[in-house]
């Protein structure tokens, strides 16, 4: 009975397997391509994300600064120093505000002496700051380093940087700050990188993958140029920074995929004067 079973049942033959296997490669190859490409989709989104939230963090910092380039300076400095390359380049120059009124209240005997500003509140500045001091009636000034504070003596120290004179009782002494930004092509040619550079220390990474960096300027006469004959007639800057993914797509005409931003400035501390 039992070896009747057997001879009647029926099983595979090899053609049916081999068909079966075929089969099952091609869904299993469709399956991993329809895979593949969503994985390079979702890489090339992510990329395209972080050249979005790169660009929009670089017109950020571009923007407040433009706006607050002039704040409080004296005569004696340029607010904004444009260069007109490829990509542009921009310089500027502002006092932060954190020193209000100060002044030193006792003429220098020499330039290596101490800065005696008695009565002022000299909380916002410490040991190792970038300061500027600058004299109203001749009208100069340069920045300094301070090398000690004494806070409870009014006394600002420059041990390490001599001045070039003895300034008169009544030069101030602000907190400026310079702020360089331009675009790094060379460290990296494949990772294009917007450097910012403060009080001509050392240059430092503030993004990458930012590809390109344009500035114009809308004078007071109404003319927008590349670079300004002077800085006081700026009343708008015009931004355009293009980011790009950090990966080559060679499926993609221009194997990069970019993000363009482009904004309009009001330049409010300069023509105020």
């Amino acid at each position: 009975m039992m070896k009747k079973y057997f001879d009647n049942a029926e099983g595979f033959t090899l053609i049916e397997l081999l068909i079966a296997a075929l089969l099952s490669t091609i869904v299993v190859g469709a399956a991993l391509k329809v895979y593949l490409v969503q994985q390079k989709h979702l890489v090339v989104q992510e990329q395209i994300s972080d050249a979005q939230q790169g660009v929009r963090s670089c017109m950020d910092e571009l923007t407040a600064k433009i706006m607050m380039a002039g704040h409080n300076l004296p005569p004696a400095l340029t607010p904004i120093i444009a260069s007109n390359a490829n990509p542009d380049s921009i310089q500027l120059i502002y006092d932060n505000g954190t020193l209000e009124n100060v002044q030193i209240e006792h003429a220098m005997a020499n330039p290596s002496a101490d800065l005696q500003c008695d009565g002022h509140d000299l909380s916002g500045v410490n040991d190792g700051d970038w300061l500027y001091i600058y004299d109203p009636t001749a009208k100069t000034g340069e920045f300094f380093i301070a090398s000690q504070i004494q806070y409870s003596s009014n006394i600002i120290q420059h041990s390490t940087m001599v001045l070039s004179k003895s300034y008169p009782l009544g030069s101030k002494i602000l907190k400026i700050v310079m702020m360089k930004y331009y675009i790094d092509r060379t460290t990296d040619a494949a990772h294009p990188k917007l450097m910012s550079v403060y009080m001509n220390q050392a240059a430092q990474r503030y993004a990458d993958n930012i590809s390109d960096l344009q500035f114009r300027y809308l004078l007071s006469s109404g003319v927008t140029a590349d670079v300004p004959p002077q800085a006081n007639m700026v009343r708008e800057v015009i931004i355009r920074i293009t980011a790009r993914t950090d990966k080559a797509d060679n499926a993609f005409a221009v194997n990069y995929r970019t993000r363009t931003l482009e904004t309009q400035v009001r330049v409010r501390n300069l023509g105020i004067r």
